[in-house]
Order: C-alpha cells, then structure tokens, then sequence
C-alpha cells in the first residue's frame, strides 16, 4: 500500500506554501518529514486529510496496483496541540469513541486494556480530561488514532512538548505499529528524525527531497541541510 502525490501546490494569497509537492509514502515505514517551522508541513498534512482545498496537483491510495481516491477512514491525525472533550473524564471518552466506532472496530477491547496499552494508570482513568498533563491528553490523542486503524497516519509534531519518558514510551508505540499503515512524522528536530524514522523527507522551499538516512551520518550533509533550513528562514 503507499500514498502517491503528484504536483501538489498550496498557497495562501501571495505567499506559495506548497510549490510542486510529488512524493510516494509506502506502508510499513516511519516518514520523518524534516523541515523548519513555518515550512509548511502541516500545510501539506491539512491538504491530505482535506481540511483545506489544494491550488493543483493531485493524491491517491494505492493497494495491490488497484489506485482510489483518499476517504475520512483512511487518515488518522495527530495534532501537535492535542484537542480532546475536556469536559468529559478518559474513560467517558474512550467509551464514547468505542460505542460510535463499534461496527469498525477489529478485534476490540475493553476500556482498562487500551489504558493499560498507553500506560495511563488507573488513577488517571476517572479524571477529567481537563485535569491531564499535555502529555496524557497526547496518550489519548494518539489512542482513539490507533483504535480507529487509519491506513495513515499523520503526526504532526507530536512529540516536541513531552517530557522524556512520554516521549520514549510513544517512539516505541509508534515503531510496534508501523507495519501496514503509512506512518509521517513531520518535525523539525534532525536528531529526532534520524532517531525514529525509517525515511527522511526534506520539506524545503515548498518542494519534498528524499535524504539518504547514510549521508545523513556525516556531519558535511548535516550542515548541508541545516544551512538550507536557514536559507529558506532567512527568506
């Protein structure tokens, strides 16, 4: 299965945010897709899942040489500021999510075993969402994501704001489940990248650039990339 993008372009008024976007996602890896704040990755994330309208260029799903378009199902996202129903405690929206998604649920299970596969204890369970650190509202984020089993998954940033053992207990989530899904990392953490992700794709200037992870060992095409981040900053 992989996600194909032809030519795709986005702008907003005068200013071109996506240029000529073309770039084939296979399943079964992590995409970390490198770029500096403001570059647009969340941009080309927004015109994936449709939340806004592209200027040109076109995408699809494709599976066994059979091509369709991208639906609602196919596309779980992770926003980098999670937004959850706080007025509603974890267990209230997880059963929530599970009673409206109960027809597309493969193999399910009960409410305190997906807490348990998040590592929420069962202190937390009960509380508000309001109440929930940053990172549990995260947990839960990318929980109800994961229930819902979307052929991709777009995270964007999600990662930045945890501290370092949310952060690690989520790496090693999102590297047990890659197999069959199409998983994009966006950030703009090189090191974070190079640590997670199976592929890195350079989004710079609007366009995306494949970058050899090997190449990337070496601290020359480091500094290659880093001034073209700069580069583009600067403009």
């Amino acid at each position: 299965m992989k996600v194909v993008i032809e030519h795709l372009s986005k702008h907003f008024e005068k200013k071109e945010i996506l240029r000529d976007v073309s770039f084939t996602f296979e399943s079964g890896k992590i995409y970390g897709l490198l770029g500096r704040n403001g570059a647009g990755k969340t941009t080309m994330f927004n015109c994936l899942n449709r939340d806004i309208r592209t200027d040109g260029g076109n995408f699809w799903l494709e599976d066994g040489g059979v091509r369709r378009e991208v639906q609602a199902e196919d596309i779980g996202y992770v926003l980098s500021v999670p937004v959850v129903p706080e007025f509603l405690t974890g267990r209230e929206f997880l059963k929530f999510f599970l009673d409206i998604n109960e027809k597309n649920i493969s193999s399910p299970r009960s409410i305190d075993e997906y807490f348990e596969y998040m590592s929420i204890e069962p202190e937390d369970r009960d509380k508000l969402l309001k109440d929930y650190s940053h990172g549990m509202k995260n947990k839960m984020q990318m929980l109800v994501n994961i229930i819902a089993q979307p052929n991709i998954l777009l995270l964007d940033e999600p990662l930045t704001s945890l501290d370092v053992v949310v952060a690690e207990e989520m790496k090693q989530l999102l590297r047990s489940l890659k197999e069959g899904k199409i998983t994009i990392f966006s950030t703009h953490i090189m090191d974070l990248a190079l640590d997670l992700c199976d592929e890195i794709v350079l989004l710079s200037h609007g366009e995306l650039e494949h970058v050899d992870k090997e190449n990337l060992d070496s601290r020359e095409f480091k500094d290659k990339i880093i001034a073209a981040l700069r580069e583009e900053e600067h403009e």
